[in-house]
């Protein structure tokens, strides 16, 4: 049995989608566990009352300190208290990694944590790493974050001997800021598959199993990949509405769309790992719906089945930098 924590005030569409999420993925295997005000309609769930919630605008670390009976804190403080295996939230990201930091805490030697999420590549998923934990980081935390992306290859994505390659303007060595070329010579002379850099576009080629970059970087990526996705497949839908002829062809295509759409959907995995910590922290998009929710619970009870924390732990290399 593995229980979830899940923040049923995070996120914008928060209590309704997310209690809904958590209802649908609840199984003989999976016990979610809600954090929200006393008066929550639970739906069966167990509730964690909570007195505070932590907005999506809220300046992240001085929320977690001042608001310390949130739902977020509360559910993050499960897994560090061993009350829960894994929490999920889609509330405020800086929160989160706030709460994560001081209550779950760095493993050893990790010097940043990073998002890690799945990229649904044409040749297969695609790593992407860091999505959004770090703003600015230094080229060691690159090569860490690269090592964290491996290990997730292989244990949750089932990926031997996974390649491993740099987000940068260009795949020659010598293109890029000043970040990337020291990384890319740090990659280079890692035990890594390192094959070297590779550009946005091919993102959803998937060229290697992991992509590195900084948090800036890689949110950027990931949200025009997705408003990109999300924009295209809603003027295929509107292009099939404008004539007889468009709706016909439209229904002979449905099933190839649909199966489309299923995997290029970023509900379809719900959300990201924060690697690096002492416990799994899954955080999901703020615009969740209950299909994200119910799959983001699913892929933390995965991460937990699979060890990643414990094996992160064994398999990082020592001596890494600080933070």
């Amino acid at each position: 049995m593995t229980r979830v924590a899940v923040d049923a005030l995070g996120g914008d569409r928060a209590p309704e989608e997310v209690v809904a999420g958590a209802v649908a993925a609840a199984t003989d295997g999976i016990v979610p566990v809600l954090f929200g005000p006393a008066e929550l309609d639970s739906q069966g769930l167990e509730l964690v009352p909570s007195s505070e919630r932590i907005a999506m605008d809220d300046k992240p670390a001085e929320a977690v300190r001042s608001k310390p009976d949130s739902s977020l804190v509360l559910a993050v403080r499960a897994v560090g208290d061993g009350q829960a295996a894994a929490v999920v939230s889609a509330g405020n990201t800086g929160a989160v990694l706030a709460a994560s930091l001081r209550h779950i805490r760095r493993l050893p030697g990790v010097a940043r944590p990073g998002i890690a999420i799945v990229i649904p590549g044409r040749r297969g998923p695609t790593v992407l790493i860091d999505a959004g934990a770090n703003a600015d980081a230094r080229p060691e935390h690159l090569l860490q974050f690269a090592h964290m992306g491996v290990v997730f290859a292989e244990e949750i994505l089932d990926r031997s001997n996974p390649s491993v390659r740099l987000l940068s303007i260009g795949e020659e060595p010598e293109k890029g800021n000043q970040l990337t070329l020291e990384a890319h010579a740090l990659l280079g002379d890692a035990d890594l598959r390192f094959e070297g850099n590779t550009e946005g576009r091919g993102l959803l080629d998937g060229d290697a199993d992991v992509v590195v970059c900084d948090g800036f970087t890689g949110n950027v990526a990931l949200k025009t990949l997705e408003g990109t996705i999300r924009s295209v497949l809603e003027a295929l839908r509107a292009e099939i509405r404008q004539s007889t002829r468009a709706r016909l062809g439209g229904l002979l295509i449905r099933p190839a769309a649909r199966g489309l759409r299923a995997r290029l959907d970023p509900e379809t995995h719900g959300g990201g790992y924060l690697l690096g910590l002492k416990g799994l922290v899954v955080i999901a998009h703020g615009s969740s719906s209950r299909v994200a929710i119910a799959n983001a619970t699913r892929m933390a009870a995965r991460g937990v089945e699979h060890q990643l924390v414990e094996r992160l732990a064994v398999r990082l290399p020592t001596g890494s930098p600080s933070a």
